[in-house]
């Protein structure tokens, strides 16, 4: 079979949107690990600083699909510089999604106790599968680039669960009204079969 000089052309074009859907897919998938290196390495600790430090941390660990979700968290630190809150949520076959920021107000710079609220059905995200979970990593960084030991929160959505908002805080969060600190704006996906992605083309 003898092909012509433009379908040789167009069969060279197909190839190419090919690799670059291939190549963009990859890229989504680790774009939230790439710009949380990247921002976590932008401003080096200066010498003499201390890090921020989260001394307590509780949330539940599972709920119904769009469940509002409260973390609650307990930090300090010494040069009272606490800046910015960070939420990295990991989903099995979607990897990890880019880092959500919460800023802090002045008065909670160099301790608070609160807690971060996620509506999971908030934004665009799509309801998710029963028995999907989640991984949330929790840390604080202070205006100089420091970062606290992450605090890690596993989640299942799972229907069925009795009284899902009814739950006792331990100590020492059960004591007085706590403030909202925020809202986390992550929009979660259904996980897909991991895989490469067959395009059929004819020629």
């Amino acid at each position: 079979m003898v092909c012509t000089f433009m379908e040789e052309k167009m069969k060279i074009y197909k190839n190419l949107t090919i690799k670059a859907l291939f190549i963009l897919l990859l890229f989504i998938s680790f774009q939230g690990l790439t710009l949380r290196m990247a921002l976590s390495l932008e401003v080096k600790p200066k010498p003499g600083t201390s890090a921020p430090s989260i001394t307590n941390a509780f949330a539940v660990d599972k709920g119904p699909n769009g469940y509002i979700w409260k973390i609650y968290i307990e930090a300090e630190d010494p040069d009272g510089d606490m800046l910015r809150i960070a939420s990295v949520a990991e989903q099995p076959g979607m990897g990890r999604y880019m880092t959500d920021w919460i800023f802090l107000k002045p008065k909670y710079q160099k301790k608070f106790k609160g807690y971060i609220q996620w509506n999971t059905s908030g934004g665009y995200a799509f309801p998710l599968s029963e028995w999907t979970q989640i991984t949330l990593k929790v840390s604080i960084f202070d205006k100089v680039g420091n970062e606290s030991k992450e605090a890690v929160f596993p989640f299942t959505f799972q229907s069925g669960v009795k009284d899902p908002y009814q739950y006792k805080l331990p100590a020492p969060f059960n004591e007085g009204d706590l403030p909202r600190l925020g809202y986390i704006d992550i929009n979660l996906y259904e996980a897909v079969p991991t895989g490469f992605v067959t395009i059929r083309t004819d020629d």
